[in-house]
């Protein structure tokens, strides 16, 4: 008890109260702080390039130079692909100075992170959807900025892989015999993603799809859709023999390999 109380008493003292952490920190002049940061930075050490300029914010923060170290820090955590932390970084950024010159670039950035981590369309789609946000709110919010031509670009690619997802999920069910499903997937392409790729195909499954529920006008009018937009397309050719008994026969390893039956 007597040395707890003496402990407490000598707070202010160095020991007792003192953490290492604490006694180590030795306070350097903001240029020195953010030209080591850039130094390692220019070195590809991203690691200690996010924590050298976080310490310039930590210990300048009123300083115009910690402005800059936010998203300098934010860059650096999105170069060594650490996403999350330079999500946290940009959003505090973008929180901190709404009306900075950086502020579309922060955007862009942010939407990069997300980008970069879309995955394959047999995976959960949330992080394409998050990306297709963040880049749809760079094209708002600055159109006439420099990152609104990539970020258009960009969504519709990202676009193009949720139709893709949709596709699969389709294809898998056609595959396994439940029509209703496939069709249903099908119809969320041609509907909600008609800028894409996949929109001939889809029309084309849907052909498939009604043959098989025995349900003839519905695969006629997906058919003359198809014919109308897409005419020298194969997925016609293979539609229009299927309608008529004319034409190129479908190419059975096509089929194979799209319903993933090798």
């Amino acid at each position: 008890m007597t040395a707890l109380v003496l402990c407490v008493l000598s707070l202010a003292l160095p020991g007792c109260g003192s953490s290492d952490d604490d006694s180590n920190y030795v306070e350097l002049p903001v240029e020195v702080l953010y030209n080591r940061a850039l130094d390692a930075l220019g070195a590809q050490e991203y690691k200690q390039a996010a924590k050298g300029f976080e310490e310039v914010d930590r210990q300048h923060p009123y300083s115009v130079w910690a402005t800059k170290a936010q998203i300098m820090a934010a860059f650096a955590y999105y170069q060594s692909n650490k996403y999350d932390e330079a999500i946290i970084a940009l959003d505090r950024f973008i929180q901190l100075h709404p009306g900075h010159r950086d502020i579309p670039y922060a955007y862009y950035l942010k939407a990069l992170c997300y980008y970069e981590q879309i995955s394959d369309v047999g995976r959960d789609q949330r992080i394409t959807q998050q990306a297709l946000d963040a880049l749809a709110e760079v094209v708002k919010r600055f159109p006439e900025s420099p990152y609104a031509r990539d970020s258009r670009l960009k969504v519709e690619l990202a676009i193009d892989h949720l139709a893709g997802k949709e596709m699969t999920i389709g294809r898998y069910y056609q595959a396994n015999q439940q029509y209703i499903g496939a069709i249903n997937r099908y119809r969320v392409v041609i509907e909600r993603y008609q800028t894409t790729t996949h929109v001939p195909e889809a029309l084309h499954r849907l052909v498939e799809s009604y043959l098989s529920l025995g349900v003839k006008n519905e695969a006629q009018e997906a058919a003359a859709v198809l014919g109308y937009n897409f005419p020298g397309s194969e997925w016609y050719q293979d539609s229009y023999f299927l309608m008529t008994g004319e034409g190129p026969r479908p190419h059975d390893e096509k089929r194979r390999w799209l319903f993933g039956l090798f």
